[in-house]
């Protein structure tokens, strides 16, 4: 599983938190076991997490004295890179033709 497509145009590092949680959706991580996951400095990924936290993309848990991060169940699915056609429709969608 990958994050949605509706959410694939955000920051390149939410969207990378967002399928390394995906991954993981079930589970959850942790902030320790994201920044493995994730090519973000710290502070980059606080601030994703923030962002994610803030729009209703993720949620903390708190489990055994650990603050686990699970993927709210909307912002995660199959993700199909080929769904989204060939260069020239996707243009065609941005410039709105």
């Amino acid at each position: 599983m990958r994050a949605k497509r509706e959410y694939r145009d955000r920051d390149e590092t939410q969207v990378a938190v967002l399928d390394a949680l995906a991954d993981r959706h079930h589970d959850g991580m942790t902030v320790f076991e994201l920044r493995s996951r994730v090519d973000a400095d710290i502070d980059e990924l606080e601030s994703a997490l923030a962002e994610l936290k803030a729009d209703g993309l993720i949620e903390a848990t708190e489990e055994e004295d650990r603050t686990v991060i699970l993927p709210e169940s909307h912002a995660i699915g199959q993700y199909d890179p080929d769904e989204e056609g060939s260069l020239l429709e996707r243009l065609r969608e941005w410039l709105g033709r």
